[in-house]
């Protein structure tokens, strides 16, 4: 049942204006933006942890 609750909760959301756009961007979107970056592929486990960041977290721009 914990497992249920905590798939059910909102991402936590953090307002950084200036670094983010408008749009809203995952913590994971984040990550892999930097990685590849910097020349690392994605692999399908760095995809499935993105999705499981951007479940948890969310940078914002704007207030809502």
């Amino acid at each position: 049942m914990a497992k249920q609750q905590r798939a059910q909760r909102p991402p936590v959301r953090v307002r950084l204006p200036g670094f983010v756009s408008d749009e809203d961007i995952g913590l994971g979107d984040a990550v892999r933006r930097a990685t590849s970056t910097v020349g690392i592929r994605p692999c399908g486990g760095c995809l499935r942890r993105a999705e499981a960041l951007n479940r948890r977290m969310v940078f914002s721009g704007r207030r809502d």
